[in-house]
């Protein structure tokens, strides 16, 4: 009977850290996850804080950049080889995040204008400042292949050190962070 027992108690040791490893396995990484849909430079502004503040504090940041989201990589608008569709839509679009507005009182560029003008007085981070400074702190930032394709932004007109990537990217990311945002 003794020698059973320790068996049997050898085997459900042998389970429960065979459930603790699995467990382990499935724990979240130090990651945070975002979708940046915006292109308000408010909305910009506050999901580039959020991430530069939790890669500061060692965790991992994945910004996915759809839609509206992608102008805040732009570094120039480029009209050769779009179509008529394109060409008007990169038209009615910032060039560079210099031509965000904001969600609201924006009254024709005037509330970006200000609120910029606020935030240097009160020596608050840029946008610009804010996006270099999470390129240093190793936010992966990525640009969705398929709205990029449909919207018609070349690669010509996106910062460097951007990644492209698709829906498979942003969950490949969000399934294993701690946090998933949607900006």
């Amino acid at each position: 009977m003794k020698g059973q027992s320790t068996t049997s108690l050898n085997e459900q040791i042998a389970q429960l850290e065979r459930r603790v490893a699995e467990l382990e396995a499935k724990q979240p990484d130090d990651r945070l996850s975002m979708v940046v849909f915006s292109g308000d430079l408010d909305k910009v502004l506050a999901s580039l804080i959020i991430a530069t503040g939790a890669a500061a504090m060692g965790q991992e940041v994945s910004m996915f950049f759809t839609f509206w989201g992608l102008n805040a990589l732009r570094k120039q608008r480029v009209l050769a080889d779009k179509d008529a569709f394109e060409k008007a839509m990169s038209l009615m679009s910032p060039a560079t995040t210099q031509g965000m507005g904001v969600s609201k009182l924006n009254f024709f560029g005037v509330g970006a204008r200000m609120l910029r003008t606020m935030m240097q007085r009160k020596q608050v981070t840029s946008v610009e400042e804010l996006i270099v400074l999470s390129e240093e702190l190793g936010v992966e930032l990525v640009a969705c292949e398929m709205s990029r394709d449909v919207m018609g932004i070349h690669d010509a007109e996106l910062r460097e050190r951007i990644e492209i990537g698709g829906v498979a990217t942003f969950l490949d990311r969000a399934l294993s962070s701690k946090a998933t945002l949607f900006i």
